[in-house]
């Protein structure tokens, strides 16, 4: 291996991003057994902008490409060949000469609802304060129980169950999959059922991105592609782009594949506050997922008509401060 380039993996430093990006690694020595070889693989830590920036919600700042644009521009001028991200975190529309696959099968598409003192969201009293930075999130708390108070809370796993464990916030809701994937499933007090609270587009799964041109990445990372994953992800990202969503639009998708892999697409866009939230559905061949997340955005924006689409429009970003200890 000594006259191959080593093959060099770009990340996030957080907790979750490391044990993501080392279960790649271990599935490409699986795949690739050459790359077991010593200095074969080097996994290359890049802070991003938003892990620096923890005092802040995301969508006052840029949205979450701001977790992504340092890895990007690591790709772009060749100090990593590619990079691991959490699906959920890749935006939209990636900057030219960069593309986009799917890994592994996805984990655990349900939020988490965590709480030292209450069993269930249903049992948060009125008045409870949940704390969440998600729009999506925010919103359909609201709509179920419009008399709970919702704060911003940013920072990873291990930041957000610190905050919780302080006791001045009665609830807040994690990814299930990065509990999961952290050894943490233990701290989930419910498991929301997606009919409750659909997921982010892309949750759960795990995304690589590489240059467009590199055809020795693209062969590496082929046989870590499940194409049911690759399926789901692709029509709820579809149906994403239709929508132009953005950390201040509560856009939540799932898309799943049944025996016969026909892909069936729930998605759902709201306001910011819960006071209106549409819902649409759609299914056909898993080979039709772009078209299919198209069926569905083009419904969700048909149902909510413009006066929804002004009304989150006109929701300017507010600068939010959230307590932290500094970055993490």
């Amino acid at each position: 291996m000594a006259d191959q380039p080593v093959l060099r993996i770009g990340t996030r430093g957080s907790p979750l991003a490391l044990t993501q990006t080392k279960m790649v690694q271990e599935r490409l020595v699986a795949s690739h057994p050459r790359l077991a070889e010593p200095r074969a693989i080097e996994i290359v830590v890049i802070k991003t902008t938003g892990d620096r920036v923890q005092d802040v919600v995301l969508s006052a700042i840029g949205g979450k490409g701001l977790f992504t644009k340092e890895l990007d521009e690591a790709l772009l001028d060749g100090r990593i060949d590619f990079a691991i991200h959490s699906m959920k975190d890749v935006p939209t529309f990636l900057p030219e000469g960069i593309v986009l696959s799917s890994l592994m099968v996805r984990e655990d598409v349900r939020d988490a609802f965590v709480s030292q003192r209450y069993k269930s969201f249903a049992e948060l009293p009125e008045q409870a304060l949940v704390g969440t930075a998600s729009t999506r999130r925010r919103a359909q708390i609201l709509k179920r129980r419009p008399d709970l108070r919702v704060e911003p809370l940013r920072g990873n796993v291990e930041t957000r169950l610190g905050k919780l464990a302080e006791g001045g916030m009665a609830a807040t809701f994690l990814a299930y999959a990065g509990l999961k994937r952290l050894g943490k499933a233990d701290a989930a007090t419910e498991i929301m059922p997606v009919e409750t609270m659909l997921p982010a587009v892309g949750q759960g799964a795990l995304a690589a991105t590489f240059r467009a041109d590199d055809r020795r990445v693209r062969a590496l990372l082929q046989p870590l592609v499940d194409p049911a994953t690759e399926a789901a992800v692709w029509a709820e990202r579809a149906m994403l782009a239709i929508l132009d969503g953005s950390c201040q639009t509560p856009i939540a998708a799932y898309g799943s594949l049944d025996e016969a892999k026909i892909l069936t697409l729930k998605g759902m866009i709201a306001h910011p506050g819960g006071i209106q939230v549409v819902e649409a559905q759609a299914s056909g061949p898993a080979g039709e997922a772009d078209q299919i997340g198209v069926r569905v955005a083009n419904e969700l924006l048909f149902q909510a008509g413009p006066a929804l689409m002004r009304a989150i429009k006109s929701e300017q970003p507010h600068v939010y401060r959230v307590p932290t200890d500094g970055p993490t």
